[in-house]
């Protein structure tokens, strides 16, 4: 099976000070670097990494042949950009439209990425490894942290979840989730954006804290050192 090409997107930040190379065909694949070259270089080092994803996905073949990267887009990212080197602008992709089986696919990968998650959160231990001056966030704050943030995110097309109580886990995370999708899908039926976010992007958003978190979460477990389980 021959290669393809993976495209890639590239914000910079007003200042230049961060660049995120970002994978619009696959959500939640996005890296960031203090140049260009460097978030496209991490990047390429997190691809064994995401593949677990696109095998969640079933789309493992699809991702495994796409190891050329190629730069098609160069666009201006704002202040957060910059400061903490992840996407919080629109690239032209993010503007596209969508047809109803590329944004079925988007959800896909969007949910293999919870999946991912879920399956994280579940083997790593409880205490994270600290930073060197003793800071950093134990498991359990950060799964909150993400599903807080996504279900803040959620309020965009228009789901809330019971009492708008955070929702952690068990059926109420599985019942959040799918009302979460459904909700994407009839936005798009509409033609509806997530109030000034384009539906790609609120995916693809969700799906990168999902997958960065986790990642950290990997980075982090102190199963198996020193005794701990």
């Amino acid at each position: 099976m021959s290669a393809k090409k993976l495209r890639l997107t590239i914000e910079v930040g007003p200042k230049e000070k961060r660049f995120v190379a970002v994978a619009p065909d696959w959500p939640g694949l996005e890296r960031g670097g203090r140049t260009a070259e460097g978030a496209i270089e991490t990047l390429r080092a997190y691809l064994p990494r995401y593949a677990g994803v696109a095998a969640l996905a079933g789309m493992e073949r699809e991702f495994g042949t796409s190891t050329n990267l190629d730069v098609v887009e160069r666009y201006p990212g704002i202040g957060s950009t910059d400061f903490w080197g992840i996407s919080f602008a629109f690239s032209s992709i993010d503007h596209e439209k969508l047809s109803g089986k590329a944004l079925a696919r988007e959800v896909e990968l969007m949910q293999a990425c919870w999946a991912f998650f879920d399956n994280v959160r579940s083997r790593v231990s409880p205490e994270m490894r600290k930073g060197p001056r003793g800071g950093g966030r134990d498991r359990d704050v950060i799964v909150r942290h993400v599903l807080y943030t996504e279900q803040d995110w959620a309020k965009k097309v228009g789901v809330v979840t019971p009492e708008g109580k955070l929702v952690t886990d068990g059926p109420e995370l599985t019942a959040y989730r799918s009302d979460l999708c459904d909700a994407i899908r009839a936005f798009h039926a509409d033609e509806k954006r997530a109030r000034t976010w384009p539906l790609r992007f609120l995916i693809r958003h969700a799906a990168f804290h999902t997958m960065d978190h986790a990642w950290e979460m990997e980075d982090k477990d102190l199963t198996g050192e020193s005794g701990r389980k």
